[in-house]
């Protein structure tokens, strides 16, 4: 592995604190002012709460505003958030909608020529730069991932293999024959395109790719150590997601890997406490929210992510990182009273010897209390010891959660195809 020299895209990267909140504090006036005046929710969402984008006179006074939930959007299918005519949006995505009516963003071309510049921002953070070939096995269509990697990676001057998700033998194939040095894919993806590179014969670390983009997914540090180990790249976190702009939004500088820097110039972030809504100072770990402050057709204030992180000083960057998402508040299990996140459970499965990091977490009903059940994989020709044992007193000590704990055979789990599947709810 070769780690970037910490080059940058654009000048703004590693501007003054002070220019970056001037432009931020102009930026969001224009925001606001654009929602309150081009999308009904907003204007009475504001005149509920009895404020004006007027009031904005410091960064500080966004608390005043109020939040964006996923439900507005879901109220407002499929358009009513646009902020432009729709004949201006050239281009919409949507969430699968599968837990209620999908989610719809429009982007004008002025937002897509954004995404692209804000994802080749990322790229250059990474480790890539123009010139090099990418590989993109994230899926491509409504969801955001495959084409905001895409345009953004041609942005920068690369080629690009928009390759999509699935299809694990051919991807290997293209991997071997097409000499990628860039790699665009979901964590647990990557983990079945490193178990197929074996299955061939063919040593991942041996492979070309030298600069992996991870993302659409909560992973560990563990996970990360694993897959640089295996494959032979460095292994960086991106961040994003559709209803803010797509992927983008925040990117691991290879130089530090110390979490993602968020691009403050184009999004604006606070930590709040989910419970009281309440926002918390920097340092403190809480319920991610986002305003845009240059986005045109889709405009968002004070959106509630639902990922659990922390904001942190910037090191590479001006801009503040923030900590490796630990999960959602809606992904979040509890079992006999307390909180548990997958990502808890994978970073003590890594941490053990012989266990390979498939896994699968059933939850079910004992009486009024939920119990559960971790289903693990063991590596590829580990004969099974005591794993499962010492996977049970590790939970239980580090997570705090008694828990059944079963090794199944090899490829006896489901296997990602894109974002990863965790929990069964029985």
């Amino acid at each position: 592995m070769s780690q970037s020299s910490g080059a940058t895209y654009e000048p703004i990267e590693t501007a003054s604190i002070d220019e970056l909140r001037s432009l931020q504090l102009q930026r969001m006036q224009w925001s606001l002012g654009h929602a309150y005046a081009h999308v009904p929710h907003y204007r009475s969402a504001f005149d509920a709460a009895g404020v004006h984008p007027d009031d904005l006179q410091d960064l500080s006074d966004l608390a005043r505003f109020p939040f964006l939930m996923k439900q507005d959007l879901r109220d407002n299918y499929p358009y009513g958030m646009f902020a432009v005519p729709r004949e201006q949006v050239v281009r919409v995505h949507a969430s699968s909608g599968t837990t209620g009516s999908a989610t719809v963003v429009g982007y004008t071309q002025a937002d897509l020529d954004v995404w692209s510049r804000v994802m080749a921002r990322s790229i250059v953070a990474a480790g890539g730069r123009s010139g090099d070939i990418a590989h993109n096995a994230y899926g491509y269509g409504l969801f955001t991932g495959g084409l905001g990697a895409h345009y953004g990676a041609e942005l920068l001057g690369c080629t690009v293999i928009p390759m999509s998700g699935g299809a694990t033998e051919r991807q290997v194939a293209l991997i071997n024959d097409f000499k990628p040095r860039i790699l665009f894919v979901t964590p647990s993806y990557c983990l079945n395109l490193i178990d197929e590179m074996e299955r061939q014969g063919l040593d991942p670390s041996a492979s070309s790719l030298e600069v992996g983009i991870f993302g659409a997914e909560p992973w560990t540090d563990e996970l990360r150590s694993e897959i640089e180990e295996r494959l032979g790249l460095d292994a960086t976190d991106i961040y994003g997601l559709s209803e803010v702009i797509g992927p983008g939004v925040a990117q691991e500088c290879a130089a530090t890997k110390d979490g993602p820097t968020i691009w403050e110039d184009h999004f604006y972030p606070e930590v709040i406490d989910p419970e009281t809504g309440e926002v918390l100072p920097d340092g403190e770990q809480g319920e991610l929210v986002f305003t845009s402050l240059t986005k045109q057709a889709f405009p968002v204030v004070r959106y509630r992510t639902r990922d659990i992180t922390t904001l942190l000083p910037g090191t590479a960057r001006t801009m503040r990182r923030m900590a490796r998402v630990t999960g959602r508040t809606d992904d979040m299990l509890i079992i006999r009273g307390v909180n548990v996140y997958p990502s808890q459970i994978e970073a003590e499965i890594l941490r053990i010897d012989g266990l390979s990091p498939h896994f699968l977490l059933e939850v079910t009903k004992d009486g009024n209390m939920s119990t559960l059940n971790v289903q693990v994989e063991p590596q590829p020709g580990v004969t099974v010891g005591d794993e499962a044992d010492r996977l049970l007193q590790a939970i239980k000590t580090n997570v705090g959660v008694t828990t059944a704990v079963e090794v199944a055979e090899v490829g006896a789990l489901p296997r990602s195809q894109g974002k990863a599947q965790r929990i069964v709810n029985r």
